[in-house]
């Protein structure tokens, strides 16, 4: 290959450099975009003082249960448990396996089984597991409760949250009716 050739790429690389360019300036003075003096959305926030202690109350004040858990299915709650089944068991008589049996444990006391090590954080939690808990908890475990031992990345869906809390309701020997 001569010299002649290698101008000829070199020039050609040039033009198509320069011509990206210079059809971006010419874009920019055809298509002129005025940018706003501040850049992202106002969000309005009333002006609630709740304090920390009250914040996990005032959230589950807000939730209509009894419209979450008309959502839910007790068939579909029962093919989402199988996610759970790895580390619960839920037949009555069944014992605690990584996590604590959860047959009755709809309206139990959290960390009420006593041959099972539950997490310091657990125990303290020190509230019984209602729908509005277990809905709380169900979100995301390890946000809800600090410091608890289970992993589990929690359920988002809230038709899922309501599935399984009537499947945990359906696996007792006394399930609560909801008002």
């Amino acid at each position: 290959m001569d010299s002649f050739e290698i101008n000829k790429i070199i020039a050609a690389i040039l033009m198509v450099a320069l011509l990206v360019v210079g059809l971006g300036k010419l874009s920019e003075t055809i298509f002129y975009v005025e940018k706003p003096e501040i850049s992202g959305y106002g969000i309005q926030v009333e002006n609630a003082s709740i304090d920390s202690s009250n914040t996990e109350s005032a959230v589950v004040e807000k939730i209509d249960i009894v419209a979450l858990m008309s959502l839910g299915d007790v068939a579909n709650g029962e093919k989402i448990f199988k996610k759970c089944a790895a580390c619960h068991s839920i037949n009555k008589g069944g014992g605690n396996k990584i996590g604590p049996a959860l047959y009755n444990v709809v309206g139990r006391k959290a960390g009420g089984i006593e041959d099972y090590k539950y997490s310091k954080a657990l125990i303290e939690h020190n509230k019984e597991w209602t729908f509005e808990e277990l809905n709380s908890y169900l979100i995301k475990p390890s946000s809800y409760i600090k410091g608890t031992k289970m992993a589990f990345a929690g359920l988002k869906n809230e038709e899922d949250r309501a599935s399984v809390i009537k499947y945990l309701n359906q696996n007792s020997d006394a399930p609560i009716t909801l008002p």
